[in-house]
């Protein structure tokens, strides 16, 4: 019935943001047309968390060492948030893309769904 999942970033300078994912993450797109690039993401899982207030969305993309890909990352001339929180579910920092906003990176202490199906992919 579900075939997949289409994220949306909203970007002050989406062609910069475009070219981050493109060029520092090396993430492979299709042109949708007129230079409109759809990422493919690596596997995926989705949590559902209660909430009291609005109902915000996140993305956070996962990583097995978390120090690992954060120097990558700067060596790369990314910003991450430094130091590391530490929360139950894994260690958890922001990326700041180049145009302005933050999605999160994770290395996570639970289980991973994608791991029952053999999804798991390795990026950066």
């Amino acid at each position: 019935m579900i075939s997949g999942a289409h994220v949306l970033i909203y970007s002050h300078d989406a062609e910069a943001d475009r070219a981050f994912f493109r060029e520092v993450l090396g993430f492979d797109s299709v042109d949708s047309g007129g230079g409109w690039l759809i990422f493919a993401l690596p596997a995926t899982e989705l949590a559902i968390h209660p909430t009291e207030g609005e109902d915000n969305h996140e993305l956070y993309l996962l990583c097995e060492d978390i120090e690992a890909t954060a120097k990558e990352l700067e060596r790369r001339k990314v910003p991450i948030t430094r130091p590391f929180d530490e929360e139950r579910w894994g260690s958890v920092t922001r990326i700041t893309l180049p145009g302005g906003g933050r999605i999160g990176l994770y290395q996570p202490k639970h289980p991973l769904a994608h791991s029952k199906t053999g999804a798991a992919q390795s990026r950066t």
